[in-house]
């Protein structure tokens, strides 16, 4: 009796992984076939199990096993308000489809609240993928504030300005940050702090009821350095104090410990509240951000997560 319901949980679980490569991942059943190491008529099959089992709305609705259990453990592990972790594409780790779908289903919940709320964001590819995944909405109750600078060094817009394209998605009051995203020197930071649309955004971050954040790992490919936040030689000056990660420019080691000095005595954006009563969301995927994250959890910079598959596991086996 066991192994037969175990069978048919293993057939959905398989029916699951399948649906979500087909219809999220984009793939052929051809490519699926591959993935799973079965015959495309098998592939075909399950695709068709999908459908017919109700897991494939418009949002893959059937919680795969073992994301499950990866869930279950960072919870446990960290003490986490939130963790979902999403299937992995073994042929494109770095996919943000299935992250991003579930980041926007938790923001439109947040959205579809009648209290007024706050929510503060950070920045990256993966917020802006699940903004882009919202759908439009009515919201003017709420206000989504930024929690770093939207600017280049030269005036230019960033290029992933999350909180203005959120905004125009649910028509929400939205307080952008209009700094760099690094001062020149500290007494330009304490000059630029005191401006007062910059202290009044910094106080809405204060009282953010949630923030959601990028979790970035450090290194030539790193958006601080590639954008030219950070020259190779403060990058090199970084690594051998230990750095290993950055959350909205703060620089934190392999225990989740911001960096005394260097570029953390420039950043313009709201303070990381350690250890927050508040959720804060971390939302990245791809193995090579992996450290990163287990540091951020340790240090606990974040209390939420959402991540994919094999990022998950990497981060429980680096803990």
């Amino acid at each position: 009796m066991n192994g037969a319901v175990g069978g048919e949980r293993s057939r959905l679980d398989d029916a699951a992984r399948a649906g979500w490569l087909y219809y999220v991942a984009g793939n052929t059943q051809d490519e699926i076939a591959r993935k799973l190491g079965v015959s495309r008529q098998s592939a075909q099959r399950l695709v068709s199990l999908a459908v017919s089992e109700r897991l494939i709305k418009v949002r893959l609705d059937h919680p795969i096993a073992r994301c499950m259990e990866l869930s279950a453990a960072l919870r446990e592990r960290h003490n986490l308000r939130l963790c979902e972790v999403v299937p992995s594409d073994p042929a494109a780790p770095g996919h943000l489809a299935g992250v991003a779908i579930v980041g926007a289903t938790e923001l439109e919940r947040l959205l579809k609240s009648k209290e007024p709320k706050i929510i503060s964001m950070g920045t990256g590819r993966a917020l802006l993928a699940c903004v882009e995944q919202m759908p439009a909405m009515e919201c003017p109750h709420h206000r989504i504030v930024s929690m770093l600078g939207n600017m280049m060094s030269d005036g230019a817009a960033t290029p992933y300005n999350v909180v203005i394209r959120m905004a125009q998605r649910v028509n929400a009051r939205h307080y952008p940050m209009p700094l760099p995203v690094l001062a020149r020197n500290p007494e330009e930071l304490a000059i630029l702090h005191a401006l007062e649309p910059v202290s009044n955004t910094l106080e809405l971050c204060r009282q953010a009821d949630i923030s959601f954040v990028g979790v970035g790992n450090l290194d030539l490919r790193a958006p601080l350095v590639a954008d030219g936040f950070v020259r190779p030689d403060e990058l090199r000056a970084l690594e051998r104090a230990g750095a290993i990660g950055e959350i909205t420019a703060w620089v934190y080691d392999e225990n989740g410990q911001l960096i005394h000095g260097l570029t953390n005595n420039r950043v313009a954006s709201a303070p990381l509240d350690v250890d927050a009563t508040r959720p804060v969301v971390g939302i990245a995927t791809g193995t090579v951000k992996a450290p990163a994250i287990a540091a951020a959890l340790k240090g606990r910079l974040i209390n939420g997560l959402i991540t994919d598959e094999a990022t998950a596991q990497l981060v429980l086996e680096l803990d």
